[in-house]
């Protein structure tokens, strides 16, 4: 399932566009904006694969916005083709002409599928055990050690620890499912699907600790309204 935002000035053409991306197969619009200022605010907390931009829009043109979020996949639609040349110029995903084609817009789709790595359901990493592979759906919570910040302890369902050596929450969250996991403050990082109870600022786990009692893991500050969303959705 490929995510994407949309930012457009005008109501109708976000309708027709959602329209559009429900219309062919693996797309979902998790959030759709009218205003450049609002997309900024909220974009680095969504989660999502590609953000489409219209470029004319008032005060402050999707070009400009791409600049200032880089590293996101961005598709551009315009009626204008004399915006394409310093559109790739921003080394973006593709350039959708208006009015739009269905046709047009899943070829687009089509790029990003190549360029989003296939997440497996396992992870193969070096730990305290030597390079071993754990299945992404055994794996409770992660976070980071205690001896060792730069290491990482996995827990796993049946209560077994693991330690991910030398492995930062960044090259974790790339190596993940996406749609499972998710980091609730600045040291662990959760799979969704065993989530019990959540609350404002704490996560109740479906794994007992080794005392009985169920886990409860914080939620800060920085990470709650994303978390939110991911659980709510």
């Amino acid at each position: 399932m490929i995510k994407c935002v949309i930012l457009d000035d005008e109501l109708l053409a976000i309708s027709y566009l959602k329209l559009l991306c429900e219309q062919i197969e693996g797309i979902e619009v998790v959030k759709a904006f009218n205003n450049p200022k609002t997309f900024l605010q909220e974009v680095e907390n969504t989660d999502c694969d590609v953000c489409i931009l219209d470029i004319e829009m008032p005060g402050m043109n999707g070009l400009q916005v791409a600049e200032l979020i880089p590293g996101k996949k961005i598709i551009f639609t315009t009626a204008y083709k004399e915006y394409a040349a310093e559109a790739f110029d921003l080394d973006v995903v593709d350039y959708v002409r208006k009015p739009i084609r269905k046709e047009r817009l899943a070829q687009a789709f089509d790029k990003i599928r190549n360029i989003i790595p296939e997440k497996k359901d396992f992870i193969e990493w070096h730990t305290n055990l030597g390079k071993t592979i754990i299945f992404t759906s055994q794996i409770i919570y992660i976070k980071a050690s205690g001896i060792d910040s730069r290491d990482k302890e996995a827990m796993l369902d049946d209560n077994t620890r693991i330690i991910l050596k030398n492995l930062s929450f960044k090259q974790l969250l790339d190596m993940l499912p996406e749609k499972n996991f998710a980091q609730i403050n600045k040291k662990e990082m959760i799979n969704i699907q065993h989530v019990k109870v959540f609350s404002s600022a704490e996560i109740i786990m479906d794994l007992a600790s080794s005392e009985g009692n169920p886990v409860k893991l914080f939620v800060s500050d920085v990470f709650r309204v994303h978390i939110s969303e991911r659980l709510t959705r």
